[in-house]
């Protein structure tokens, strides 16, 4: 046995690294936590100084068993976990867990893992820092009380299931609010003219008037005006400009890029990140420093120096303005900068880690500089001019190795910048192509991303590097918040044109508000966020929010008790959970809300919230012929109106037979279908459920049909649920739900496999990949322990001595 044991948290890491310390050492892995809060009325003792009560996760007993036995034969124990607060804390509890003795135990910390990070780090060993655990402490033992005594009040005031939590809560009030917004904006309408004037050799100049107009009148005022005027270049002014590089990536950078450039969601993109570190490509993926190493500047001004010449570089040092940041750490960087691209199985990573290389190799680079030409062009009986503007690169500096993306992209563009203008003179006549004055609309803010909604929550002060992923997905799991598109709306617009020396004006239609992958509230999620901002303000306050992570920093920095910080929250929040929980009206919080009479049945229609989501409902509680719609997609229960809701009862609608079955049209979860014999088909776009005909909806069954029929290639008698496709990429075995690949030199003869070919087949296939955690685990000790259950419990009233016990508040319904 090894004389050193050295512990990290990823079974990927812990194969890095032990290739870099060869003999003598042994590494291995805890699979993240090891203990956590025990479940239960008992977790936290609050008339003691909020005393926690941990225990070894269920999953993670068998790891702690085979750590043990291994301390047992080492010498020495090296904890090198990550270097931020959770991994501390993850040094904490091993340490507690493991028994081990301060003198034969060291932590060390390192923030890439490349042979040079770990041996210096094994030269420069301390002991756990004990303000950083308790800082994390204090984190999870508040949320803990947050998350556990909110949830039990909005079982009883709206309904079973649901969960609050300090960070997850403001997050979902930031998207509620913000569709709110956009609900309550009015737009305005404009007049923007853009003008083609005439070079002569088939070239035209595109120039923007300086002035929008406020009405068709206005504009056409304008246009009419131009019809008896000469347009001239009145001015040519040119000027240097420059563009400097973005700095390196933080975590919040790092996760908006790469949504904004790749795609990626937020939770891919640190899963991702986290293999790169892990595999020693890059540097520790949660940070909130821009701060560069110097021996990592001299590294990228090297490699910079080598590719693109010594013109190309320049040393930059960049300086966070986040109080809470820590510039002892580094921004993400590659750990070679030599390793231009990386060539890996996952296509996603060497993508992301493409990007990572690209800006920190630009942050080291010159400006790009340039030359800004604009042309002014006037007419003798008006004021108003018309700007060209054109932009050369003269030096690309970091353009030459990466360019910034940004959030405005569906913004429209108020200049017409081009490349470079063609030549042009000081007072040269210019005849006029085309005026094209087109009513354009005001737009409300725009809804946000997962990156544009990390970006606030970092410039709120909210959160920190390691809980802006888990937050967004978690409001996502609970479905408060949806990542959806939603198609556009029709809108009528003018267009007032001016040629060939007449002004015509055309009425025209434009489709607007289409989004892609935007964050939405549901109503459920504006019901809970309602009764939260009524009732515990304070909770989902944002400058309180910001403040709580504030004083999360001072406890890491020893300057603040950690206990002294819960005692100050817990008093006044418990109180506001009693008086919530005896006062709140439950009617109130159901979002119940009349809309008006029905006409048919003269019965009182509301809307409010059902058992299984937001509902229409014609009659009173106790009436037994009461009728229910749920409401559609991208409906809100507090919008809503009369006529909205009478047609949400004219579905489900019945055609008519076919085959003595009967055919129903139908919206569901997944949009507007026709029903019929127990099977659907989609009506797409092209058909509305109202107005579709039994005709049609026979035509698309029997297409359904046929696209099935070609889809199956064979079935089998031994099992149901056993079938050969045609699918994207060739034949593969659907088997219980699950699709398995078929080996290709087998591909091409599918449908000849036997019954006893397929399932021997479906024997050999590979099990999913499994990184880290509780899989990885169960890989490397070879056990089958299982994660147990969580008990169901029923809501407990909160006491000022308990926190209410963990229940399925936690989980989604």
């Amino acid at each position: 046995m090894s004389r050193n044991l050295l512990i990290v948290e990823s079974p990927a890491k812990a194969k890095t690294i032990e290739k870099y310390l060869g003999e003598g050492y042994t590494v291995r892995s805890s699979y993240g936590h090891v203990r956590d809060l025990k479940k239960g009325n008992d977790a936290i003792d609050v008339d003691k100084d909020f005393l926690p009560t941990y225990e070894v996760s269920s999953d993670k007993k068998d790891v702690i068993r085979e750590l043990k036995k291994l301390t047992k034969e080492a010498e020495t124990v090296w904890l090198a976990t990550d270097d931020d607060r959770e991994g501390e804390a993850i040094s904490w509890h091993l340490q507690e867990a493991l028994n081990l003795k301060n003198k034969d135990t060291k932590r060390i910390v390192f923030r890439e893992i490349t042979k040079t990070a770990i041996q210096s780090a094994i030269q420069k060993p301390r002991t756990i820092d004990i303000d950083l655990v308790n800082a994390q402490q204090a984190r999870r033992i508040l949320d803990r009380l947050v998350g556990f005594e909110l949830s039990p009040v909005l079982w009883k005031k709206i309904q079973r299931g649901l969960s609050a939590g300090r960070v997850q809560s403001v997050a979902a009030r930031l998207v509620v609010e913000r569709e709110r917004e956009i609900e309550a904006f009015k737009p305005k309408d404009y007049y923007r003219v853009v003008a083609s004037f005439d070079l002569g050799g088939n070239k035209a100049l595109e120039a923007e008037l300086n002035t929008k107009f406020k009405s068709k009148e206005e504009a056409e005022s304008f246009l009419n005006d131009c019809l008896k005027d000469d347009f001239k270049i009145s001015d040519i002014k040119t000027r240097p400009g420059k563009k400097s590089p973005a700095p390196p990536f933080t975590t919040s950078t790092l996760q908006q890029e790469a949504s904004r450039k790749l795609g990626y969601s937020v939770a891919a993109t640190m899963s991702i990140a986290q293999r790169l570190y892990e595999a020693g490509h890059i540097t520790y993926m949660r940070t909130d420093s821009l701060n560069l190493s110097q021996e990592a500047i001299q590294s990228a001004t090297q490699e910079i120096a080598d590719v693109y010449g010594n013109d190309y570089v320049q040393e930059r040092h960049f300086k966070t303005s986040n109080k809470g940041a820590q510039e002892a750490h580094e921004a993400i960087r590659p750990t070679n900068f030599k390793n231009h691209k990386l060539k890996l199985e996952d296509n996603r990573e060497a993508r992301l880690y493409d990007l990572i290389w690209k800006r920190a190799v630009a942050s080291q680079m010159s400006d790009a500089q340039l030359e800004r030409t604009t042309a002014e062009i006037t007419s003798p009986s008006r004021s108003e001019k018309f700007t060209a503007k054109g932009e050369v690169i003269k030096f690309e500096g970091f353009l030459k190795a990466y360019i910034e993306s940004n959030d405005d992209d569906d913004l429209e563009e108020d200049e017409n910048t081009k490349g470079m203008l063609p030549p042009l003179n000081v007072g040269q006549d210019l005849p006029i192509n085309t005026i094209n004055a087109t009513q354009r609309y005001t737009r409300p803010a725009a809804r946000y991303t997962e990156a544009s909604l990390v970006k606030t929550l970092e410039e709120k002060g909210i959160g920190r590097p390691s809980t802006y992923a888990p937050t967004i997905s978690t409001i996502q799991k609970r479905e408060y918040v949806i990542k959806e598109a939603r198609d556009g709306k029709e809108r009528a617009y003018n267009q007032l044109t001016l040629q060939d020396g007449q002004v015509i004006s055309k009425d025209l239609n434009e489709t607007y508000g289409a989004e892609k992958g935007k964050l939405f509230p549901t109503n459920m999620g504006m019901v809970v966020n309602d009764f939260l901002v009524k009732h515990f303000p304070k909770v989902v306050d944002y400058s309180f929010t910001a403040n709580v992570e504030e004083q999360f920093d001072e406890i890491a920095h020893g300057n603040m008790e950690w206990q002294n910080m819960l005692k100050d929250f817990y008093k006044p929040f418990h109180d506001n959970v009693v008086d919530t929980e005896e006062n709140a009206d439950r009617a109130e919080a159901h979002a119940e809300r009349e809309l008006g009479i029905d006409p048919t049945t003269g019965k009182r229609i509301i809307t409010r919230l059902g058992r299984f989501g937001p509902i229409v409902q014609i009659g009173e509680q106790d009436d037994e012929e009461k009728k229910f719609a749920s409401l559609r997609k991208g409906q809100y229960l507090e919008s809503i109106t009369l006529e909205e809701a009478l047609e949400l009862f004219k579905l489900p609608r019945t055609l008519g037979k076919y085959e003595d079955k009967v055919v129903v049209a139908a919206i569901g979860r997944f949009g507007p279908y026709i029903r019929h014999d127990g099977k659907f088909v989609s009506l797409g776009k092209e058909y509305a459920p109202e107005t579709v005909e039994l005709d049609t909806a026979i035509e698309l069954i029997l297409a359904k049909r046929e696209a099935d029929a070609k889809k199956l290639i064979k079935t089998f008698e031994e099992e149901e649920n056993l079938q050969l496709l045609n699918g994207r990429w060739g034949a593969y075995i659907s088997y219980n739900k699950a699709n398995i690949k078929i080996p290709k030199e087998l591909k091409e003869k599918a449908a000849e496999l036997t019954y006893e070919e397929v399932k021997k087949i479906i024997e050999e296939a590979p099990a999913p990949k499994a990184r880290g955690g509780k899989a990885a685990a169960k890989k490397e000790t070879k056990t089958t322990a299982k994660k147990a259950p969580a008990k169901k419990t029923t809501a407990k009233k909160t006491t000022k001595k308990t926190v209410a016990k963990k229940t399925t508040a936690a989980k989604k319904k």
